[in-house]
C-alpha cells in the first residue's frame, strides 16, 4: 500500500519509468519518507474521519429509505439497506479519502447519484480495466519489443486508446494540483504564519532533500507523486477492507466478537472517541482480524519479480547468479500449512495472531513464526512507506463503521466467493475470489447495513 510510489522517477518530460538503480531508489525513498511521519499520519486522521462519517451516514440513510419506501419487506428485511456490493462502496470511500489527502479535493464518488451527475464515479472501474489490459503486457515475452516501440509511436497509440474518463481524471488531477501549488506558494509568501491545510500534499510541498536542503519535488514531481499516491493508496486499502468484510460477514461469530470489542472499548453511543491513538491501537482483536483479512486477501496476490544483483544470491541453499529473476507468491505463502502448523491455513481465524497458550493453544513462538511469513506491506528496500497511514485508515474505517452500524451478508448472496462448478481452485465458497492484475481485482461481498440500536 503506497509502496509503488517509491519505485518511480520522472524525466523532464514527466514520463514515468521504473527505478532499478539501487542508489537512486534509496534516494527516492529518503525523500518520500519525509512525508510519512507520525505528524503527517496524525494530520491525515482528521480528513479520514470526515469521509468515514459521511460514508456511514449514507449507508444508514440507505437503510432508512429502504425501510420507508416498501411495505412488502419481510420481518427479517425491515431496517436493513438494500444489498450493497461492498467492494464498489468501499472503493468510492477510499478514493475520496485519497483525493482529499493528495490534493485537497474529494472526488465525491461515494455521494449518492448516478454517473451522469459525476463522471469521475467510473474511475475505479476504469483503473481495473486498465490493469486487466496492461498487466499481461508487462509479463509478456514481447515486453522488450513493446518498450522499444513506446518512444517510437506506441505511446501515441496508447494515448489515442485512453478512455474519456481517464483523460478527464488526468485533467482533474492536473488542474487541482496546479491550484494547490499556487495556493501553497501564495500562502507562504503572503501569510507565512497562517496554519495551512496539513494533508499529504502539504507534506510533499514541504519536503526537503536531506542532501541539499532544497525542495525535494519540482512541480512536475508533485503532480506525478500525488496522482500515484491516489492509485497506490486506494486500491490496496480497499482490497484489504473488502477481504476483511467478506470473511467477517461469512462468519457471524467472529463478526460479533469484533463488534463487541469495539463497542465495549468505546462504550458511549457516539463514535467520536474512535480516533488515531492508544485506545484504538489497543483493540487486540481488531488488529488480529485486520491481519487475518490481509493474510487471506493479499493486495498483490501473485509474485513480484526481483532481479538478482551482481555477486548472486543463495536462497534455500541454492545459488542464483546475477540477472536471475526470483520471486515468491503472497497468495501461496499465506496458505502455507507448514507455517500454520496444520491449523487450516485457508480458514479465517483471527485467534491465530493472539498469544493464549491456555485458551486457544497459540504460543508466542507460533505467532512469531506467522509474523516471519507475513509481509502485507512488502519488506526490505521495497517495503511500503505508508504502512502506518494505511493501518490507521483501515482501523478507523472498521471501528467507526461497526460502532455505528450492524452489518450482515445479504441472504443467499455468493458475490465475491467461490463455489461448486467454478473450476479448480475456485470451489471453496468460504474463500474470496481474487483476479490477479498486479493488484487483486475482486467483487463483493454483497452486504446489508442498518443503524445500530443503542
Amino acid at each position: 500500500m503506497f509502496g509503488g510510489a517509491t519505485s518511480i522517477r520522472r524525466s523532464s518530460q514527466s514520463r514515468a519509468r521504473p527505478t532499478v538503480d539501487v542508489a537512486e531508489h534509496a534516494h527516492k525513498r529518503r525523500l518520500l519518507k519525509t512525508c510519512f511521519t507520525e505528524k503527517s499520519v496524525r494530520a491525515a486522521s482528521g480528513f479520514i474521519i470526515k469521509h468515514v462519517d459521511r460514508w456511514n451516514e449514507i449507508l444508514a440513510q440507505m437503510a432508512e429509505e429502504n425501510h420507508n419506501s416498501s411495505n412488502n419487506l419481510s420481518e427479517g428485511e425491515k431496517g436493513w439497506s438494500p444489498p450493497i456490493n461492498f467492494s464498489e462502496s468501499v472503493d468510492s470511500l477510499v478514493f475520496d479519502i485519497m483525493g482529499d489527502l493528495s490534493f485537497g479535493r474529494s472526488f465525491d464518488i461515494k455521494e449518492p447519484g448516478s454517473g451522469g451527475d459525476n463522471p469521475l464515479k467510473v474511475i475505479p472501474h476504469t483503473i481495473a480495466s486498465y490493469m486487466r489490459f496492461y498487466y499481461p503486457l508487462c509479463r509478456a515475452p514481447l515486453l522488450p519489443l513493446l518498450l522499444w516501440l513506446k518512444p517510437r509511436g506506441l505511446d501515441r497509440v496508447f494515448g489515442m486508446l485512453t478512455p474519456p474518463a481517464v483523460r478527464q481524471y488526468n485533467a482533474f488531477v492536473y488542474d487541482n494540483i496546479t491550484r494547490r501549488i499556487q495556493l501553497h506558494r501564495e500562502q507562504q509568501k503572503e501569510k507565512p504564519d497562517l496554519q495551512q491545510r496539513q494533508d499529504m500534499f502539504h507534506f510533499l510541498c514541504e519536503a526537503r532533500d536531506p542532501d541539499t536542503d532544497l525542495p525535494a519535488y519540482t512541480d512536475t514531481d508533485l503532480r506525478a507523486e500525488s496522482s500515484l499516491l491516489i492509485v497506490a493508496g486506494s486500491d490496496t486499502t480497499s482490497i484489504s477492507l473488502s477481504g476483511l468484510f467478506f470473511y467477517l460477514t461469512g462468519d457471524p461469530a467472529h463478526l460479533r466478537k469484533l463488534t463487541d470489542e469495539i463497542r465495549t472499548t468505546f462504550p458511549d453511543g457516539s463514535a467520536d472517541d474512535i480516533v488515531h491513538g492508544p485506545k484504538l491501537l489497543g483493540c487486540q482483536y481488531l488488529a488480529a482480524c485486520i491481519d487475518e483479512g490481509m493474510r487471506l486477501t493479499p493486495t498483490g496476490p501473485s509474485e513480484l519479480p526481483h532481479e538478482v544483483l551482481p555477486g548472486g544470491i543463495v536462497i534455500e541453499g541454492e545459488y542464483y547468479p546475477a540477472g536471475t529473476i526470483v520471486s515468491t507468491c503472497p497468495w501461496a505463502d499465506s496458505r502455507n500449512e507448514a507455517v500454520h502448523e496444520g491449523r487450516d491455513a485457508c480458514a479465517f481465524r483471527p485467534e491465530r495472531w493472539i498469544v493464549d497458550p491456555a485458551g486457544t493453544g497459540v504460543t508466542a513462538e507460533s505467532v512469531a513464526r506467522l509474523r516471519s511469513n507475513f509481509h502485507p506491506f512488502a519488506t526490505g528496500p521495497g517495503s511500503c512507506l505508508g504502512k502506518n497511514l494505511a493501518m490507521m485508515e483501515i482501523m478507523i474505517i472498521v471501528a467507526r463503521t461497526l460502532h455505528r452500524l450492524d452489518v450482515r451478508r445479504a441472504p443467499g448472496s455468493t458475490l465475491g466467493g467461490e463455489g461448486p462448478g467454478l473450476g479448480w481452485g475456485a470451489e471453496n465458497e468460504r474463500q474470496m475470489q481474487l483476479e490477479d492484475a498486479y493488484v487483486a481485482l475482486r467483487q463483493g461481498p454483497e452486504v446489508q447495513f442498518q443503524r445500530r440500536v443503542v
